[in-house]
């Protein structure tokens, strides 16, 4: 399991990066092609980057699909727990695996549903506008994303249920900082 949270969180970071400098990059050009340089503003207008937009947006889609199943496994997902906080302990737990049952249920739907979806735009030759790219590569997101958050949510019960305890983000602690400079 340590290897898979690794390499998503690599992932992510990878894509991260990879937006950045693409945008980065793509800025950078717009603003000296506007200068007066002879052969460089020759040079630079003949570079397209009109596709660096289009793969900025799908970095971020893939980014955001696989941050929302790292967030399960490290307790920053959004969820909303007003009546589970409400009830007595024996009570919590239930409605604790019913919330997890649930969120892998409908992810695991999800990403049946978009791997359905991949599967017929595979088989059409949709491609993207700029970069032309087939489809179904930039939608694979959806399924992969989608399963590996319902993973994520079965993971997080199964700990639960031996544990009895579920990740929790801890806003004030930095990871690598061993402990505070005592002033």
């Amino acid at each position: 399991m340590k290897l898979l949270d690794h390499l998503e969180e690599y992932l992510i970071a990878l894509l991260m990066a990879m937006a950045t400098i693409i945008t980065f990059l793509a800025v950078l050009h717009r603003y000296l092609s506007g200068y007066d340089i002879p052969i460089v503003q020759d040079a630079l207008i003949r570079l397209n980057t009109s596709w660096a937009q289009e793969l900025t947006i799908y970095l971020f889609v893939w980014m955001a699909k696989f941050g929302a199943a790292y967030g399960v496994r490290s307790g920053i997902h959004v969820g909303v727990d007003v009546l589970v906080n409400k009830v007595s302990e024996r009570n919590k737990k239930f409605l604790i695996l019913i919330s997890l049952g649930a969120g892998a249920l409908f992810t695991g739907i999800v990403g049946t549903l978009g791997a359905n979806f991949v599967w017929a735009i595979a088989h059409t030759d949709q491609t993207s506008a700029d970069m032309e790219i087939p489809m179904w590569w930039v939608y694979m997101a959806i399924p992969l994303g989608s399963y590996l958050m319902s993973f994520r949510f079965l993971q997080v019960m199964w700990k639960f249920v031996k544990t009895g305890e579920l990740p929790k983000h801890d806003h004030a602690h930095v990871e690598g900082l061993e402990s505070e400079v005592q002033v």
